[in-house]
């Protein structure tokens, strides 16, 4: 079983879950419509086989417990300041840890995810508060099952020389856990100060998804370059939300994310360092493609620019901030996927 085929299969699973996904979202009127997709392609670039039924509950249960804890913690500390943020920093500081460590899998990004839209949302959109559980819900379990259908579709051949490759963990870059978490933290309390919350979305989760990228540059210029890359994403939105106005339908959208997830999704997919990085990128054009198309309060077509903008802002200030804050003298401990990948060397 050849490598590249491994990549063409994911790379298609991830094709299929996010542009059918994405569409049928949009066609039940989801107010977030890229959670679903954004889980569903979380759960298929960790590893070329399917979840198992137990772990794939069990990583729907810690993301849907973390929403009901964030949602629980705005309800009791929103008009408490302090206390509020000790315990999101504190929460985002755990998730950073486990990333360090390669533990967890990408369970961990997606309850950050979780951990930044649901405090986001029950504060400055009160409306919107009371459905975060059920919009959370329907996200977990979409996104669960189209992981399954995609590899339904597109099954990995069973190979007699597939392994099991051990997950290596590392100890935890504690010092680099604690200063991403302060980045992220300090984002998420400049978004509470604004009244624009598409806006507020965009930022800190474009912020946490840089800083798990950062650990595959080895030099200023490649951070630079992950920044420039970065961003490509989020103009990439933009030019695929300007085709969709053109003819706007459900159809127009399916094909557009089954373009630029073709694109994306395959590198995301690949065995590089670089497939970090694109998985980032996705992200973010999902992101910023669904606040486009949702019926979130605000003129999608007024405030798009804007988002890019605010996406920009959001990587330089991270990038900044990590070169500033993190330790020197701790090497960052690259997050390693806990996924089953075939050993496609020979005997």
């Amino acid at each position: 079983m050849s490598a590249d085929g491994e990549q063409k299969r994911k790379g298609l699973r991830v094709a299929f879950a996010v542009s059918v996904g994405f569409t049928l979202a949009v066609h039940a009127g989801a107010v977030l419509p890229f959670l679903g997709p954004l889980f569903a392609a979380q759960f298929l670039l960790g590893s070329s086989r399917p979840m198992p039924p137990g772990k794939t509950i069990g990583a729907a249960l810690v993301i849907l417990f973390a929403g009901i804890a964030m949602m629980a913690l705005t309800d009791l500390l929103g008009e408490r300041p302090m206390p509020f943020l000790l315990i999101l920093g504190l929460t985002y500081f755990a998730c950073f840890a486990l990333q360090s460590a390669g533990r967890g899998g990408p369970a961990v990004f997606l309850v950050l995810v979780v951990s930044i839209i649901v405090p986001l949302l029950g504060i400055l959109n009160k409306e919107l508060a009371s459905s975060i559980l059920s919009i959370l819900v329907a996200a977990v379990v979409s996104g669960a099952a189209l992981m399954w259908l995609a590899h339904a579709i597109f099954p990995e051949p069973v190979s007699p020389r597939s392994e099991a490759v051990a997950v290596e963990e590392r100890p935890p870059a504690l010092l680099r856990a604690l200063a991403n978490a302060f980045i992220l933290l300090t984002s998420v309390v400049m978004c509470l100060t604004s009244d624009n919350l598409s806006a507020a979305v965009v930022i800190p989760i474009t912020v946490a998804s840089l800083l798990g990228q950062l650990d595959v540059a080895a030099s200023a210029r490649a951070a630079i370059g992950l920044v420039f890359v970065n961003f490509c994403g989020g103009v990439l939105a933009s030019v695929a939300y300007a085709a969709l106005l053109l003819r706007p339908s459900l159809l127009s959208i399916f094909l557009i994310l089954l373009v630029v997830a073709l694109l994306i999704g395959g590198r995301a997919a690949a065995r590089s360092k670089d497939a970090r990085v694109f998985a980032g990128v996705l992200t973010i054009f999902l992101i910023l493609f669904g606040l486009g198309v949702s019926p979130l309060p605000g003129s999608a077509a007024e405030s798009f620019a804007s988002r890019i903008a605010y996406v920009a802002a959001a990587l330089i200030y991270a990038l900044l901030l990590s070169a500033v804050l993190w330790p020197p003298g701790e090497e960052g401990n690259r997050p390693h996927q806990a996924a089953l990948k075939p050993n496609v060397d020979g005997p």
